[in-house]
């Protein structure tokens, strides 16, 4: 799979300048590192393989970078927690579901 390369500084968008990058520090003399390659084990987990910028040192090392936990609830599995819910609800359960909705004004 080829991955597209942005080629200059100079031919980003006004979206792509101000976008947040992650920030690797060399962690043998502090400088900026460079992100060389990204090795995915999971979704959630990866191996950043990761080289100093500083010429004079040429540190290169691997960190893991881990998902640690949700903030705020992405919009979009909403409603299949919504349909997982509903589904395991009797009968019972979903009309009275349906009667609070309905009393309920909208916003």
């Amino acid at each position: 799979m080829s991955q597209k390369r942005l080629k200059s500084r100079h031919s980003l968008t006004a979206g792509e300048w101000n976008m947040r990058v992650l920030k690797i520090e060399c962690p043998e003399c502090g400088s900026k590192a460079v992100i060389r390659k990204t090795n995915r084990k999971h979704r959630q987990i990866a191996d950043i393989y990761c080289a100093c910028a500083d010429v004079e040192c040429g540190h290169t090392f691997v960190m893991n970078l881990t998902f640690s936990h949700t903030l705020s609830p992405s919009a979009k599995t909403g409603d299949t927690l919504v349909q997982t819910l509903l589904k395991n609800l009797s009968p019972d359960q979903k009309q009275m579901a349906l009667d609070l909705l309905k009393a309920t004004p909208a916003a």
